[in-house]
């Protein structure tokens, strides 16, 4: 059995804002209440990147039409003892998404831990 650092991306929606750094702050901070009052806060939260189609420079992943804004989130939480990293994957999604009702999840990338970052 390993250890693993699962991340994930959840798409936020954020109504009646008019700037994107509003939008930003109003979705980690609503992410980040909701996990803590399910005792998660030990999932870190932050608003995602999505590079640029033209010229690749990353850029925060969040959108405002109609003082409407979908923020994209990155969800980073470690896994212990997990049978592989599918076992990891699903263990994290089923734990995040049980706080998070309603807010679409996606695993993008999962890590195993070497043994000195499993010590922290």
């Amino acid at each position: 059995m390993s250890n693993y650092l699962v991340a994930m991306e959840a798409a936020w929606l954020v109504r009646d804002v008019e700037e994107i750094d509003d939008a930003i702050g109003v979705a980690v901070s609503e992410a980040g209440k909701r996990l803590n009052e399910s005792q998660m806060d030990y999932v870190e939260v932050e608003v995602g990147v999505t590079p640029c189609p033209a010229c690749g420079e990353a850029f925060d992943s969040a959108f405002i039409a109609a003082d409407t804004a979908l923020v994209g989130l990155l969800l980073e939480m470690k896994v212990f003892n997990a049978d592989s990293t599918q076992h990891a994957a699903r263990i994290a999604k089923s734990e995040i998404g049980g706080a998070l009702r309603d807010v679409p999840l996606k695993v993008i990338e999962t890590f195993e831990l070497e043994d000195e970052e499993r010590d922290e």
